[in-house]
């Protein structure tokens, strides 16, 4: 159950929040300016059904990102980070891209509706986790030290969501994505002069 979602509730008021919240996230997903209607036409309810739970369209954007975002958060947390870092950047790739460019999607609703403080403090666990990762191969010397590990973390994050764009565009297969976004990033995080890592052997693992 989505912690958005009270547990007083009555069953089917819980399950008409969740397609509500299902809804927002796919809807937003492809139109950052999807209204109200639409995404009660997508949860299959009416518009006051969805204004019973969410007096606003801001807090229906605010809630579909939290749980989206805690989503993300979780599958991060069961991706093994340990031994060389570059692997397990490269696990968090091929675990977690696609999420993550969905919830890049979802962000631009939210950056429309709330306030860039409000933004900041959803997106924050997540970005940490991964900036925690980069500055741990940053101290190690796998990744590059010149650079601040806060550009790495939106480069990441760039890289996904336009590996996203080109598959809706057809230029890439899906399945090439986790090797294309880690040879990208592992040739941006890499020291300039040191070899290039080849991301096969961790993708393959």
């Amino acid at each position: 159950m989505n912690e958005r979602t009270p547990r007083g509730l009555r069953a089917d008021a819980r399950r008409n929040i969740e397609a509500i919240l299902d809804a927002a996230a796919v809807r937003l997903s492809y139109d950052a300016d999807a209204s109200i209607a639409e995404i009660a036409a997508e949860a299959g309810v009416g518009r006051m059904t969805v204004y019973g739970h969410f007096p606003s369209r801001r807090d229906l954007v605010d809630a579909a990102i939290e749980r989206a975002l805690a989503e993300g958060d979780a599958a991060l947390e069961h991706v093994d980070l340990s031994g060389d870092v570059r692997g397990a950047l490269c696990r968090l790739i091929a675990s977690s891209w696609l999420l993550i460019a969905q919830i890049g999607s979802l962000m631009t609703a939210a950056q429309n509706e709330l306030s860039p403080e409000r933004v900041r403090e959803l997106h924050a666990r997540l970005s940490a986790r991964v900036d925690e990762l980069i500055r741990r191969g940053q101290e190690d010397g796998a990744f590059r030290a010149d650079l601040p590990s806060s550009w790495l973390v939106t480069l990441l994050h760039l890289t996904m969501h336009g590996v996203a764009a080109e598959i809706r565009e057809g230029r890439i297969m899906h399945t090439d994505a986790s090797f294309i976004i880690a040879a990208t990033v592992l040739a941006a995080y890499t020291a300039p002069g040191d070899r290039v890592p080849d991301p096969t052997e961790w993708l393959a693992a």
